[in-house]
């Protein structure tokens, strides 16, 4: 295998996407000051590198290609796990090989770039343990026993579609109908209104439960929510 390119000393940023494959960019990296003009989907990530930047992560300057397989009909928040995907692999970089990067430093970093952002999400997608729930609160986090497998539960993502203006009360219909299917519990993913919930529910009575509430948005004319399964996993990482 060929030893790594070395690390950008020219001060710019190349950020592309294969989502945005005409909306490619390279941008000066100054870590303070006003901020370039970019295509609407780097605004966020430029952030992310500004920051870490002054941070003394890539100073010299980056080269950023970002590929998401999630697509926004799933229902679920895709920023700021990307912020921590974009801060993580920047950071590997730019730290010893027998190290690993400062998880808190990053977070911490992260909220300070982008202090509109869901902070739980990303500590979600920087700390979470498998068959664990990562509970979030102002003195720290915490950590309880979360496995549905074990307890012969399932967890689903149950997402809306249509109109827009429309979700909040079409996802309200979708749980219920999925409580009174057997649904046990449902809540959203983050603190966002969306168009989607997590659902904990029996796995003896899934099929149940997809079929009634398909049955009631057919019954009404209206597209079918989407079902996703959910795996209690852990923490954002390098994948090798």
């Amino acid at each position: 295998m060929p030893p790594p390119p070395p690390p950008r000393g020219d001060g710019l940023v190349r950020l592309s996407s294969l989502g945005h494959p005409a909306d490619s960019c390279d941008l000066p990296l100054s870590p303070d000051g006003p901020v370039p003009a970019a295509p609407a989907w780097a605004v966020r990530p430029y952030a992310v590198l500004r920051a870490l930047a002054r941070a003394g992560f890539g100073s010299g300057g980056t080269d950023l290609h970002l590929q998401g397989s999630l697509t926004a009909a799933a229902g679920l928040a895709t920023a700021e796990p990307a912020d921590c995907a974009v801060a993580l692999a920047v950071a590997d970089v730019h730290t010893r090989a027998d190290e690993e990067p400062d998880r808190e430093r990053l977070a911490r970093l992260l909220a300070r770039a982008l202090p509109d952002g869901d902070d739980a999400l990303r500590r979600a997608a920087l700390f979470a343990r498998p068959g664990e729930a990562l509970l979030t609160t102002p003195g720290g986090r915490r950590y309880v026993p979360f496995d549905p497998a074990a307890s012969q539960e399932r967890l689903v993502l149950l997402a809306v579609r249509g109109d827009p203006g429309e979700r909040a009360a079409e996802l309200a219909r979708a749980v219920a109908c999925a409580r009174r299917a057997g649904a046990l519990s449902a809540w959203p993913p983050g603190r966002r209104p969306g168009r989607s919930v997590l659902v904990l529910l029996p796995a003896a009575r899934l099929t149940a439960v997809r079929a009634a509430v398909a049955e009631e948005f057919r019954g009404r004319g209206r597209p079918v929510p989407r079902f996703l399964n959910i795996a209690v996993a852990g923490a954002a990482r390098r994948e090798e």
